[in-house]
């Protein structure tokens, strides 16, 4: 698959997840096969203004040949500073957000609220290009049940340049719930010139070839479905999981973070991707207590050591 001048070794991508695709998350899924990997959304006014918190969502490592920003803003000229900006010089592909349906985003304008205002959309989109790096949009299908309007809005970024989009397949009314809209994805890819990558309801390897043959897009991006499970890229692409266990992954996830952030900033992210790894697993509650009761990477580092975590990776 092709973004712009960006060549992907692949047609699966890591989804930008707030909260959870921290940089060691995405160094494990770049090693499992994921062909482009994006950052958490980034605010453009946060990057612009200096925010530090900004700037801990921006580390990458080596196993990320191919490397996506997600900012977000409702500011053409702002949004374009950002993506000027010498901070996010690393990257490949700068990705506008204008799916995100948090109320407190939606209300300054911000994520899903563009879908409502093609022409500012475009209007970023038109302004970020000037950074002369690949622009790309993950949007969702609509705002509501009664307004989808995914068709029309592919069709306003792509002529203010876009180099490819991602359609989520919910409105922003549905958030993560209920059934992803396959076909209305499948109607915004016959409708675009540029590349459309879906997204939604993909879990494994089965959901990837379904989704690919029913919407005919140019990739595949995973949210939910890489949560505690980096190796399910390894699962679609038939690469070798480089490691034996869960626990193995989770020790290098930790490790991956340490070598960025501090040690409190690592454990408490850590708690919640724990949660993910754990999920199903016998004596998973027992060891989410155990996590979310540690403070320094030893005691963490002890508690994933408890058993629970050694299944195999594939």
């Amino acid at each position: 698959m092709k973004i712009g001048d960006v060549t992907l070794a692949g047609d699966v991508v890591l989804a930008p997840i707030a909260g959870f695709s921290d940089v060691g998350m995405r160094s494990l899924c770049a090693e499992m096969g994921a062909a482009l990997t994006y950052t958490e959304m980034v605010s453009a006014k946060g990057l612009i203004y200096g925010n530090e918190h900004t700037e801990d969502l921006l580390h990458t490592t080596d196993a990320e040949k191919v490397r996506a920003v997600q900012l977000f803003g409702s500011d053409p000229a702002i949004t374009a500073r950002a993506a000027a900006s010498k901070e996010l010089a690393k990257f490949d592909i700068v990705d506008i957000n204008m799916g995100c349906p948090v109320r407190k985003i939606v209300s300054n304008g911000e994520g899903s609220a563009l879908l409502k205002n093609p022409r500012l959309a475009a209007d970023i989109v038109r302004e970020v290009r000037k950074a002369s790096k690949p622009v790309t949009v993950k949007f969702r299908i609509g705002f509501d049940k009664n307004s989808r309007t995914g068709v029309d809005f592919v069709k306003y970024i792509q002529d203010a340049g876009a180099a490819a989009a991602t359609v989520h397949g919910r409105t922003r009314e549905q958030f993560y719930e209920g059934k992803a809209d396959w076909d209305y994805i499948a109607e915004v890819v016959r409708a675009a010139e540029i590349p459309v990558i879906a997204n939604g309801d993909v879990f494994c390897a089965e959901d990837y070839r379904a989704i690919k043959e029913h919407t005919g897009a140019a990739g595949v991006m995973i949210a939910r479905g890489a949560l505690g499970r980096p190796q399910i890229f390894a699962e679609i692409t038939g690469r070798e999981c480089p490691y034996r266990t869960v626990r193995d992954m989770v020790v290098a996830h930790i490790e991956t973070l340490l070598r960025f952030h501090s040690e409190t900033y690592a454990v408490n992210n850590m708690k919640k991707q724990v949660a993910c790894y754990c999920k199903g697993l016998r004596g998973g509650k027992q060891l989410k207590l155990e996590v979310f009761a540690a403070k320094t990477a030893d005691q963490l580092l002890r508690a994933v050591d408890c058993g629970v975590l050694d299944v195999p990776a594939l």
